[in-house]
Protein backbone atom coordinates (compact mmCIF):
# COMPACT_ATOMS: atom_id res chain seq x y z
CA UNK A 1 0.00 0.00 0.00
CA UNK A 2 1.31 3.63 -0.72
CA UNK A 3 1.64 5.48 2.37
CA UNK A 4 0.20 8.79 2.39
CA UNK A 5 1.36 11.91 3.12
CA UNK A 6 1.93 13.45 6.50
CA UNK A 7 -0.04 15.84 7.64
CA UNK A 8 1.75 19.06 8.43
CA UNK A 9 1.52 18.98 12.32
CA UNK A 10 0.73 22.68 12.34
CA UNK A 11 -2.38 21.81 10.00
CA UNK A 12 -3.33 19.31 12.55
CA UNK A 13 -3.22 20.72 16.18
CA UNK A 14 -4.33 24.27 15.14
CA UNK A 15 -7.89 25.81 13.96
CA UNK A 16 -8.07 28.39 11.98
CA UNK A 17 -10.89 31.47 13.03
CA UNK A 18 -12.17 33.07 9.73
CA UNK A 19 -14.59 35.84 11.49
CA UNK A 20 -17.42 36.64 8.55
CA UNK A 21 -18.66 40.24 9.04
CA UNK A 22 -22.34 40.24 8.68
CA UNK A 23 -24.13 42.98 6.74
CA UNK A 24 -25.83 45.91 8.66
CA UNK A 25 -29.34 45.10 8.69
CA UNK A 26 -31.57 47.29 6.28
CA UNK A 27 -32.72 50.59 7.76
CA UNK A 28 -36.88 49.69 7.90
CA UNK A 29 -39.40 52.08 6.82
CA UNK A 30 -42.91 51.18 7.26
CA UNK A 31 -45.62 53.64 5.92
CA UNK A 32 -49.16 52.93 6.76
CA UNK A 33 -52.05 52.05 4.20
CA UNK A 34 -55.53 52.46 5.32
CA UNK A 35 -59.26 52.10 3.84
CA UNK A 36 -59.96 54.80 1.93
CA UNK A 37 -56.90 56.43 1.30
CA UNK A 38 -55.61 58.79 -1.29
CA UNK A 39 -52.88 56.99 -3.16
CA UNK A 40 -50.11 59.15 -4.06
CA UNK A 41 -48.75 59.79 -0.88
CA UNK A 42 -48.00 55.91 -0.33
CA UNK A 43 -46.76 56.04 -3.87
CA UNK A 44 -44.27 59.09 -3.33
CA UNK A 45 -42.98 56.35 -0.12
CA UNK A 46 -42.78 53.74 -2.19
CA UNK A 47 -41.35 55.30 -4.95
CA UNK A 48 -38.49 57.01 -2.59
CA UNK A 49 -37.98 54.20 -0.02
CA UNK A 50 -39.21 50.60 -2.04
CA UNK A 51 -37.67 51.26 -5.30
CA UNK A 52 -34.19 49.25 -5.99
CA UNK A 53 -31.41 51.46 -6.73
CA UNK A 54 -28.79 50.01 -8.91
CA UNK A 55 -27.08 53.52 -9.92
CA UNK A 56 -26.44 54.13 -5.97
CA UNK A 57 -23.94 50.76 -6.45
CA UNK A 58 -22.97 49.47 -3.14
CA UNK A 59 -24.72 51.66 -1.01
CA UNK A 60 -27.07 49.84 1.18
CA UNK A 61 -31.18 50.63 0.26
CA UNK A 62 -34.15 50.73 2.33
CA UNK A 63 -35.95 48.09 2.80
CA UNK A 64 -40.07 48.85 2.76
CA UNK A 65 -43.10 47.34 4.75
CA UNK A 66 -46.38 48.30 3.59
CA UNK A 67 -48.68 47.95 6.77
CA UNK A 68 -52.26 48.19 8.05
CA UNK A 69 -54.34 47.49 10.91
CA UNK A 70 -55.83 44.06 9.01
CA UNK A 71 -53.23 42.89 6.84
CA UNK A 72 -54.50 40.76 4.05
CA UNK A 73 -57.69 42.25 3.67
CA UNK A 74 -58.29 44.59 0.42
CA UNK A 75 -58.56 48.39 1.14
CA UNK A 76 -60.54 50.82 -0.96
CA UNK A 77 -58.11 53.36 -2.31
CA UNK A 78 -59.72 56.82 -3.83
CA UNK A 79 -60.18 56.39 -7.76
CA UNK A 80 -61.75 52.86 -7.83
CA UNK A 81 -59.05 50.35 -7.12
CA UNK A 82 -57.84 48.04 -3.84
CA UNK A 83 -54.97 47.49 -2.36
CA UNK A 84 -53.50 45.24 -0.03
CA UNK A 85 -50.84 45.97 2.72
CA UNK A 86 -49.06 42.42 3.85
CA UNK A 87 -48.01 43.43 7.27
CA UNK A 88 -49.51 44.79 10.46
CA UNK A 89 -49.36 47.00 13.23
CA UNK A 90 -46.67 45.00 14.81
CA UNK A 91 -44.33 45.27 11.87
CA UNK A 92 -45.00 49.00 11.88
CA UNK A 93 -44.13 49.16 15.42
CA UNK A 94 -40.94 47.38 14.43
CA UNK A 95 -39.65 49.83 11.98
CA UNK A 96 -36.81 52.18 11.83
CA UNK A 97 -38.75 55.05 10.07
CA UNK A 98 -42.44 55.00 10.25
CA UNK A 99 -44.27 56.93 7.82
CA UNK A 100 -47.92 57.95 8.18
CA UNK A 101 -48.84 59.22 4.68
CA UNK A 102 -52.68 60.64 5.45
CA UNK A 103 -55.62 59.76 7.73
CA UNK A 104 -59.39 58.87 6.14
CA UNK A 105 -60.29 62.05 7.89
CA UNK A 106 -58.74 65.33 9.08
CA UNK A 107 -59.96 65.51 12.65
CA UNK A 108 -61.27 62.09 13.36
CA UNK A 109 -61.01 60.06 15.77
CA UNK A 110 -57.36 57.78 15.33
CA UNK A 111 -58.04 54.52 16.03
CA UNK A 112 -56.38 53.63 19.53
CA UNK A 113 -54.37 50.76 18.28
CA UNK A 114 -52.28 52.69 15.44
CA UNK A 115 -51.51 55.27 18.63
CA UNK A 116 -50.10 52.44 20.52
CA UNK A 117 -47.71 51.20 17.70
CA UNK A 118 -46.34 54.78 17.10
CA UNK A 119 -45.84 54.88 20.76
CA UNK A 120 -43.83 51.66 20.65
CA UNK A 121 -42.16 52.65 17.61
CA UNK A 122 -41.17 56.00 18.85
CA UNK A 123 -40.05 54.11 22.26
CA UNK A 124 -37.60 52.03 20.79
CA UNK A 125 -36.01 55.15 18.82
CA UNK A 126 -38.05 54.66 15.47
CA UNK A 127 -38.03 58.24 13.42
CA UNK A 128 -42.31 59.27 12.93
CA UNK A 129 -43.01 61.00 10.16
CA UNK A 130 -46.05 62.29 8.80
CA UNK A 131 -47.04 63.76 5.09
CA UNK A 132 -50.17 66.07 5.36
CA UNK A 133 -53.39 64.91 6.94
CA UNK A 134 -50.95 62.10 8.79
CA UNK A 135 -49.88 64.74 11.38
CA UNK A 136 -53.31 64.38 13.21
CA UNK A 137 -52.26 60.58 13.87
CA UNK A 138 -48.51 62.23 15.28
CA UNK A 139 -50.58 64.37 17.18
CA UNK A 140 -52.75 61.83 18.63
CA UNK A 141 -49.68 59.94 20.43
CA UNK A 142 -48.95 63.74 22.35
CA UNK A 143 -45.52 63.50 21.09
CA UNK A 144 -46.00 66.90 19.25
CA UNK A 145 -47.11 68.26 22.37
CA UNK A 146 -45.09 72.01 22.94
CA UNK A 147 -43.39 71.14 19.59
CA UNK A 148 -43.48 72.87 16.38
CA UNK A 149 -45.18 71.14 13.58
CA UNK A 150 -47.28 71.58 9.91
CA UNK A 151 -49.69 70.13 8.29
CA UNK A 152 -51.24 70.62 4.97
CA UNK A 153 -52.55 74.65 5.31
CA UNK A 154 -56.34 73.63 4.97
CA UNK A 155 -56.22 71.84 8.16
CA UNK A 156 -53.67 73.68 10.02
CA UNK A 157 -56.55 75.55 11.95
CA UNK A 158 -58.29 72.54 12.96
CA UNK A 159 -54.91 70.60 14.12
CA UNK A 160 -54.38 73.79 16.14
CA UNK A 161 -57.92 73.71 17.30
CA UNK A 162 -58.01 70.23 18.56
CA UNK A 163 -54.77 70.16 19.90
CA UNK A 164 -53.88 73.18 21.76
CA UNK A 165 -50.22 72.07 22.99
CA UNK A 166 -49.16 71.89 19.61
CA UNK A 167 -47.31 75.12 17.93
CA UNK A 168 -48.92 74.68 14.25
CA UNK A 169 -47.31 76.63 11.18
CA UNK A 170 -49.31 76.49 7.88
CA UNK A 171 -46.39 78.58 6.02
CA UNK A 172 -43.64 75.38 5.92
CA UNK A 173 -43.33 72.67 3.72
CA UNK A 174 -42.09 70.63 6.32
CA UNK A 175 -40.56 70.71 10.24
CA UNK A 176 -38.28 68.37 11.59
CA UNK A 177 -37.78 67.98 15.41
CA UNK A 178 -35.41 65.42 14.82
CA UNK A 179 -37.50 62.01 16.26
CA UNK A 180 -40.67 63.34 14.82
CA UNK A 181 -41.31 64.96 11.41
CA UNK A 182 -43.94 66.67 9.59
CA UNK A 183 -45.27 67.93 6.12
CA UNK A 184 -47.46 69.99 4.37
CA UNK A 185 -49.55 68.73 1.63
CA UNK A 186 -48.77 66.02 -1.05
CA UNK A 187 -46.20 67.51 -2.59
CA UNK A 188 -44.36 68.53 0.60
CA UNK A 189 -44.15 64.65 0.98
CA UNK A 190 -41.67 64.07 -1.99
CA UNK A 191 -39.51 67.20 -0.31
CA UNK A 192 -39.53 65.60 3.45
CA UNK A 193 -38.84 62.11 1.60
CA UNK A 194 -35.87 63.27 0.12
CA UNK A 195 -34.66 65.31 3.04
CA UNK A 196 -34.76 62.26 4.64
CA UNK A 197 -32.52 60.22 2.10
CA UNK A 198 -30.54 63.87 2.06
CA UNK A 199 -30.03 63.04 6.47
CA UNK A 200 -29.41 59.08 5.48
CA UNK A 201 -26.91 58.94 2.84
CA UNK A 202 -26.20 62.38 1.93
CA UNK A 203 -26.82 65.13 -0.87
CA UNK A 204 -24.64 63.31 -3.61
CA UNK A 205 -27.47 60.17 -2.98
CA UNK A 206 -30.54 62.30 -2.53
CA UNK A 207 -29.57 64.34 -5.59
CA UNK A 208 -29.61 61.28 -7.71
CA UNK A 209 -32.96 59.82 -6.53
CA UNK A 210 -34.40 63.30 -7.44
CA UNK A 211 -33.01 63.29 -10.37
CA UNK A 212 -35.02 59.75 -11.63
CA UNK A 213 -38.09 61.17 -9.31
CA UNK A 214 -37.86 64.31 -11.65
CA UNK A 215 -38.17 66.95 -9.13
CA UNK A 216 -35.98 69.58 -7.57
CA UNK A 217 -32.80 68.03 -5.69
CA UNK A 218 -33.83 70.12 -2.11
CA UNK A 219 -36.59 72.84 -1.26
CA UNK A 220 -35.91 73.88 1.99
CA UNK A 221 -38.22 73.38 5.07
CA UNK A 222 -39.04 76.61 5.78
CA UNK A 223 -40.32 77.76 2.52
CA UNK A 224 -44.33 78.94 2.11
CA UNK A 225 -46.11 75.79 1.06
CA UNK A 226 -49.03 77.97 -0.45
CA UNK A 227 -47.66 79.99 -3.36
CA UNK A 228 -49.87 82.69 -5.26
CA UNK A 229 -48.98 81.95 -9.18
CA UNK A 230 -50.14 84.98 -10.28
CA UNK A 231 -51.16 83.69 -13.68
CA UNK A 232 -53.62 86.48 -14.79
CA UNK A 233 -50.73 89.05 -14.15
CA UNK A 234 -47.99 87.01 -15.42
CA UNK A 235 -48.04 85.43 -18.71
CA UNK A 236 -45.33 83.52 -20.34
CA UNK A 237 -44.39 86.73 -22.28
CA UNK A 238 -44.16 88.88 -18.51
CA UNK A 239 -42.48 88.98 -15.84
CA UNK A 240 -42.55 85.38 -15.44
CA UNK A 241 -39.98 84.82 -18.15
CA UNK A 242 -37.97 87.61 -16.23
CA UNK A 243 -38.34 85.65 -13.21
CA UNK A 244 -36.33 82.44 -14.72
CA UNK A 245 -34.38 84.50 -16.45
CA UNK A 246 -32.87 86.07 -13.46
CA UNK A 247 -33.14 82.51 -11.47
CA UNK A 248 -30.63 81.04 -14.13
CA UNK A 249 -28.40 83.74 -14.75
CA UNK A 250 -27.72 83.55 -10.68
CA UNK A 251 -27.33 79.74 -10.53
CA UNK A 252 -24.70 80.26 -12.96
CA UNK A 253 -23.20 82.94 -10.92
CA UNK A 254 -23.54 81.60 -7.48
CA UNK A 255 -19.94 81.95 -6.38
CA UNK A 256 -19.93 85.87 -7.44
CA UNK A 257 -21.39 88.47 -4.94
CA UNK A 258 -25.56 88.60 -5.95
CA UNK A 259 -27.91 91.30 -4.92
CA UNK A 260 -31.55 92.51 -5.37
CA UNK A 261 -31.08 95.18 -7.83
CA UNK A 262 -28.57 92.65 -9.78
CA UNK A 263 -31.57 90.23 -10.31
CA UNK A 264 -33.94 92.93 -10.80
CA UNK A 265 -31.87 94.09 -13.78
CA UNK A 266 -31.53 90.97 -15.26
CA UNK A 267 -35.04 90.61 -14.79
CA UNK A 268 -35.49 93.89 -16.69
CA UNK A 269 -37.85 94.48 -13.98
CA UNK A 270 -37.89 97.51 -11.16
CA UNK A 271 -36.77 95.99 -7.48
CA UNK A 272 -40.03 96.65 -6.30
CA UNK A 273 -41.93 94.93 -9.02
CA UNK A 274 -38.75 92.08 -8.94
CA UNK A 275 -39.45 91.07 -5.14
CA UNK A 276 -43.43 91.22 -5.75
CA UNK A 277 -43.48 88.72 -8.58
CA UNK A 278 -40.59 86.95 -7.29
CA UNK A 279 -41.89 86.15 -3.68
CA UNK A 280 -44.99 85.21 -5.05
CA UNK A 281 -43.75 82.86 -7.60
CA UNK A 282 -41.41 80.74 -5.22
CA UNK A 283 -42.64 81.44 -1.53
CA UNK A 284 -39.06 82.88 -0.59
CA UNK A 285 -37.56 86.58 -0.88
CA UNK A 286 -34.56 86.20 -3.43
CA UNK A 287 -31.96 86.80 -1.06
CA UNK A 288 -33.15 83.63 0.86
CA UNK A 289 -33.47 81.81 -2.36
CA UNK A 290 -29.91 82.45 -3.19
CA UNK A 291 -28.71 81.12 0.38
CA UNK A 292 -30.78 78.31 0.17
CA UNK A 293 -29.23 77.19 -3.58
CA UNK A 294 -25.29 78.61 -2.59
CA UNK A 295 -26.21 75.92 0.60
CA UNK A 296 -27.28 72.95 -1.80
CA UNK A 297 -23.94 73.39 -3.69
CA UNK A 298 -21.87 73.36 -0.60
CA UNK A 299 -23.49 69.96 0.16
CA UNK A 300 -21.43 68.09 -2.67
CA UNK A 301 -18.24 69.70 -1.90
CA UNK A 302 -18.64 68.94 1.57
CA UNK A 303 -18.77 65.27 1.41
CA UNK A 304 -16.14 65.33 -1.39
CA UNK A 305 -13.86 65.83 1.70
CA UNK A 306 -11.44 68.64 -0.29
CA UNK A 307 -10.89 72.33 0.48
CA UNK A 308 -11.79 73.67 3.97
CA UNK A 309 -15.08 75.00 5.17
CA UNK A 310 -13.81 78.32 4.62
CA UNK A 311 -12.65 77.16 0.54
CA UNK A 312 -16.50 76.12 0.32
CA UNK A 313 -17.65 78.70 1.27
CA UNK A 314 -16.30 80.90 -0.64
CA UNK A 315 -16.49 78.79 -3.50
CA UNK A 316 -20.53 78.86 -3.48
CA UNK A 317 -20.58 82.57 -2.98
CA UNK A 318 -20.53 83.58 1.35
CA UNK A 319 -18.64 86.34 1.58
CA UNK A 320 -17.22 84.86 4.82
CA UNK A 321 -17.17 81.31 6.53
CA UNK A 322 -18.89 82.40 9.75
CA UNK A 323 -21.80 83.67 7.52
CA UNK A 324 -21.94 80.35 5.78
CA UNK A 325 -21.48 78.03 9.57
CA UNK A 326 -24.84 80.57 10.20
CA UNK A 327 -27.09 79.64 7.11
CA UNK A 328 -25.75 75.83 6.62
CA UNK A 329 -26.61 75.37 11.08
CA UNK A 330 -30.18 77.14 10.30
CA UNK A 331 -31.19 75.27 7.14
CA UNK A 332 -29.48 72.06 7.51
CA UNK A 333 -29.82 71.45 11.45
CA UNK A 334 -25.91 70.83 12.05
CA UNK A 335 -22.77 72.20 11.27
CA UNK A 336 -20.55 72.28 7.91
CA UNK A 337 -18.13 70.03 9.91
CA UNK A 338 -20.53 67.77 11.20
CA UNK A 339 -22.05 67.04 7.94
CA UNK A 340 -18.55 66.17 6.58
CA UNK A 341 -17.72 63.96 9.22
CA UNK A 342 -21.11 62.34 8.75
CA UNK A 343 -21.11 61.96 4.66
CA UNK A 344 -17.43 62.96 3.29
CA UNK A 345 -16.66 59.87 0.51
CA UNK A 346 -13.38 58.00 2.35
CA UNK A 347 -11.41 56.74 -0.99
CA UNK A 348 -11.35 52.81 -1.22
CA UNK A 349 -8.34 51.18 0.37
CA UNK A 350 -6.35 49.13 -1.74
Amino acid sequence: MTPQPAVPAVLATTAVAVEIKKPAPAHVVAVLAFDGMAPFELGVVVEVFGLSRPELGDIPWYELRVCSAEPGRDLRAVGGFTLRAEHGLDVLAAADTVIIPGVSSAGGAIPPKLVEALLAAHARGARLVSICSGAFALAATGLLDGRRATTHWRYARTLAERHPGIDVDPDVLYVDNGDVLTSAGSAAGIDLCLYLVRGDHGAAVANTVARRFVVPPHREGGQAQFIEAAVGEMGPDAADDGITQSMTWAMRRLYTPLSVPALAREARMSERSFLRHFTRRNGVSPMRWVVSQRISASLPLLESGEGTVDEVAAAVGFDSAATFRHHFTRQMRTTPTSYRKAFVRVAARP
